[in-house]
């Protein structure tokens, strides 16, 4: 494995909306018979290398979450931000990619994505070209486990409106962090069900905003709230925020905004690979034209997005192997 390029490519910083410079330079340093690069829209770029006409295409996203954090490599483990999400999957495929070439394969495609972390946008981008392949590997980091089921997601813009009054009489308005915080219990009671494969529905708050001096009750605030869906609670959870827009009699001025998201999903298991359902996103739901997925990678979600963001080498290796090995059970 070609350790100074990993590391040169780790060195490049890729959050996300800057990708393009990684791109450019993996254009300098890929080899494949046909390099394709196509803008997203956004000054971000995709890349897609064939290896004739890929019935089989690997794919994983160039784009990284912040803060940059830049490569060492140790005994046994590489960190660094990358390393692990997920830098460390397209190493491992393009690794894979020339293995097969080696040996004479053909008929394969390694597709690099920008925008993942944020919204999926190049793979959106991607799946607009209309290109259609029996079969996708989406590279993430499932421990080199092929996913079973993944969640899906459901995201929403909440706008809560008050009443802004002098805080030494709060009687006379309304804050609008009460607001918020009436409904934020009534949702932390609300049971979605546990799935029989994906668990408990999951949720989280950010981007929490009230601008109100401290002294004076707040008159709005804004935050988005992001869902984790199962097979059982899909579609409850779109019900039962359809009808908090409808019914705001509990909680006054509330005004819900769907962003979408992308629903719970079964993926394709291959014998003798070890499986596991996983409550991560990514951007396999985004891409079609294929007509079956799998998602598997180096590497361990828990450390993903961390400061200490790592992968062992010994996992890159196996993936590699496990990469070839897929491909010749798909084409056979």
């Amino acid at each position: 494995m070609n350790w100074n390029f990993f590391k040169e490519f780790l060195s490049i910083e890729s959050t996300s909306g800057q990708e393009r410079k990684v791109a450019q330079w993996l254009l300098t340093q890929l080899e494949a018979p046909l390099i394709e690069p196509m803008e997203v829209g956004d000054g971000t770029l995709n890349l897609f290398l064939k290896w004739g006409t890929p019935k089989v295409v690997f794919c994983s996203h160039m784009d990284t979450v912040p803060p940059y954090i830049s490569p060492t490599f140790e005994e046994g483990c590489v960190r660094g931000r990358g390393s692990c999400d997920a830098k460390g999957q397209l190493f491992a495929m393009y690794t894979a990619c020339k293995e097969l070439e080696a040996s004479g394969c053909t008929d394969f495609g390694l597709l690099l994505l920008s925008g993942e972390e944020t919204g999926s946008w190049g793979a959106k981008a991607f799946s607009k070209t209309g290109f259609q392949a029996p079969f996708l590997i989406v590279g993430e980091p499932t421990e080199n486990k092929m996913v079973s089921a993944s969640k899906g997601t459901k995201s929403y813009d909440l706008t809560f409106r008050g009443e802004a009054f002098h805080s030494g009489y709060p009687q006379y308005g309304v804050s609008a962090v009460d607001l918020f915080n009436a409904f934020y219990n009534k949702l932390k009671a609300r049971d979605f069900g546990e799935d029989p494969v994906l668990g408990a529905t999951t949720w989280n708050v950010g981007l929490l905003h009230s601008d109100n001096p401290q002294n004076i009750l707040s008159p709005e605030l804004t935050c988005r709230l992001y869902f984790r869906t199962t097979f059982v609670s899909d579609q409850a959870v779109q019900d039962w925020m359809g009808q908090v827009a409808e019914d705001m009699g509990p909680f006054g001025g509330l005004t819900v905004t769907p962003r979408g998201g992308d629903a719970p999903a079964r993926y394709v298991t291959l014998p003798g690979f070890e499986s596991a359902p996983v409550a991560f996103g990514s951007d396999a739901p985004h891409l079609t034209g294929f007509g079956h997925k799998i998602i598997c990678g180096p590497g361990t979600i828990r450390v993903a997005h961390r400061p200490d963001e790592h992968v062992l080498i010994s996992d890159l290796e196996t993936a590699v192997s496990q990469y070839v090995e897929m491909y010749k059970e798909l084409i056979k």
